[in-house]
């Protein structure tokens, strides 16, 4: 027997070194091509030219580094901000409290992940423009011709992020206070404390390491935002760094790589270090084992004449992060161009937005463009961080490598991978730039890590008796994965690759420097509706497509749950 355990050895061994090699080809040349940018010259065919360090000293010769650097932390911490208050709150509500209609709470988190990041930032720039109905309102009720709000403001900026992220911190707190041990907040209660006092200096304080790490994470993604500084930042004189970068390949002809990957490489770093502290945040979270030896139910908190309190903040939270922005683009939708909301406004209404949308081949091609790449992605991202996240959780020889390499592509900003994935397709013989494949071949590189977190995760729920009792009966490494880890894994598999589905058809900084006139997906489509003046038409576009997101996203979160059940004899 000890020549078969050699080869079972061997085989794990192999598929270690070939998903290593697979991994490292995906993820190390973006790093490469980046930092080889920035430091020669680029020719008119895009050949490599002289080494050179022209392009950092012309950035740090530039006052627009300085102020594009400072726009960008005042927007990153603010957005954050508004989005953990908004999300922490809500969390403690809905999991913690006696408030009523939780589900609502639900519902705007699983619509929310089904708009696309250009619609939502669309539907804000109704409400609160200049001929929205608040600042209308507002006019209205003191005859003043000015703005309540100006939206182009960076306060405009920080408000709209921080409603962007705010249902998925709602999410992720929402685990930790669900799954956190109650026995000190009941101790604190028995001893006198009130509701306050309980959540002041227990409930935050136990979860402060892991409201710490995501206030980070939301930090990092707010710093390399690109769809709020595009549409709100660009109009409103606001430069960030994430928008230098793409006016450097956008705005100038031919495009200047030299300059935006020199930006890109300083970026790149200010994520690279944030990150750092991330993961030592993350690692003092000891919000990962959830199921413990000894069983415990949270009880609620019984808020008395709170509860209506409590109620409230739910019901504020759908109306504000859904209702509004829903009505709004359910009012442009409907008319020819976009007005104030009036009633003479309800005369105009016409289908012919839908109509376009629905009967227009080219919105049809878009449609499955955007299902088939985010599909593709999502599939192949989880396929090569499943035996990944096997191997690495079972702490096989080498794995970890195949761990830091997988995770390696959270340093890149979306604005900046799509400028190290340009500079790979234009250079080598390769012909799929401007197709349906480079878009995929990106996506798969961002969104690595959250797959092999999903999978990871997932894994340490599975002991390793069931795989050393299949060994034992001669199963071989790849049945033990196809008969065993699968059908086990499976729910972890369909949420990671539902989220890593939402995501690559919700963003628009890869698309937007990668997609060719063939390979136009949903959000580069409404970001030019939307510079082009068609509000109105990019209202229903939009619409559409999140009724077809939600109905998706609705159905694998049915289906992960019945497999979950299914797999764990539930």
């Amino acid at each position: 027997m000890q020549w078969w355990s050699q080869l079972r050895h061997s085989q794990y061994t192999i598929t270690g070194v070939v998903l290593g090699i697979i991994i490292a080809s995906l993820v190390l040349p973006p790093i490469w091509f980046l930092i080889q940018g920035s430091l020669f010259t680029t020719g008119a065919d895009f050949s490599r030219g002289v080494m050179t360090f022209q392009y950092y000293e012309r950035l740090l010769n530039e006052p627009k580094l300085f102020t594009s650097g400072l726009n960008s932390a005042i927007f990153a911490i603010g957005s954050s901000v508004i989005a953990l208050l908004f999300g922490a709150i809500l969390a403690w509500v809905v999991e913690r409290t006696n408030a009523a209609f939780k589900a609502l709470a639900y519902l705007t988190t699983i619509i929310s992940l089904g708009t696309p990041f250009v619609l939502y930032v669309g539907a804000w720039l109704f409400l609160f423009g200049r001929a929205g109905p608040v600042n209308d309102l507002y006019r209205l009720i003191t005859g003043n011709e000015g703005v309540l709000i100006n939206v182009y403001s960076m306060t405009g900026m920080i408000l709209i992020e921080g409603f962007l992220w705010s249902p998925l911190v709602f999410l992720l707190l929402s685990a930790t206070f669900r799954t956190s041990n109650p026995e000190y907040e009941e101790a604190a209660r028995m001893c006198g404390a009130s509701v306050w006092d309980t959540l002041r200096l227990i409930t935050f304080k136990l979860s402060l390491p892991s409201i710490l790490a995501l206030a980070l994470l939301v930090f990092i993604r707010a710093l390399e935002a690109f769809e709020v500084p595009a549409l709100v930042g660009l109009p409103g004189r606001i430069n960030v760094l994430t928008t230098d970068i793409f006016l450097d390949l956008h705005d100038v002809v031919p495009p200047d790589f030299g300059h935006a990957s020199a930006f890109s490489v300083v970026l790149l770093l200010i994520v690279g270090v944030l990150l750092a502290f991330y993961n030592r945040l993350s690692k003092s979270a000891d919000r990962y084992h959830t199921i413990t030896g000894k069983g415990y139910r949270a009880r609620l908190f019984d808020l008395g004449a709170g509860r209506h309190i409590a109620t409230a903040i739910i019901v504020v939270n759908f109306v504000v992060i859904l209702v509004l922005p829903l009505l709004a683009l359910v009012w442009a939708s409907l008319l020819p161009f976009f007005q104030p909301i009036r009633l003479a406004g309800f005369k105009l209404f016409t289908l012919e937005n839908y109509q376009a949308v629905l009967s227009t081949d080219f919105y049809l091609e878009l449609l499955w463009n955007t299902l088939f790449i985010a599909a593709v992605a999502a599939t192949a991202a989880m396929g090569i961080t499943l035996i990944a996240g096997w191997l690495a959780a079972r702490r096989k020889k080498g794995a970890w490598i195949l761990d830091q390499l997988a995770t390696m592509p959270l340093i890149f900003p979306g604005i900046v991978l799509g400028v190290a994935v340009m500079q790979i397709y234009l250079a080598v013989p390769i012909p799929i730039y401007g197709t349906v494949w480079i878009l995929i071949i990106a996506f798969v590189i961002r969104y690595l890590p959250y797959g092999m977190r999903y999978s990871y995760a997932g894994m340490l729920q599975i002991h390793h008796e069931l795989e050393e009792a299949a060994g034992v009966c001669g199963a071989s490494p790849m049945v033990i994965l196809r008969r065993i880890i699968l059908p086990l894994l499976a729910p972890s598999v369909l949420s990671g690759w539902l989220f890593i589905f939402l995501l690559a058809t919700r963003v628009l900084s890869l698309p937007i420097l990668l997609a060719g006139p063939e390979s136009q997906v949903v959000a580069v489509e409404m970001f030019d509706l939307w510079t082009n003046g068609q509000g109105t038409e990019l209202a229903a576009l939009g619409l559409v497509w999140t009724a077809v997101m939600t109905v998706i996203a609705s159905l694998f979160f049915y289906t992960a749950r019945k497999t979950g059940a299914a797999a764990y004899g539930n």
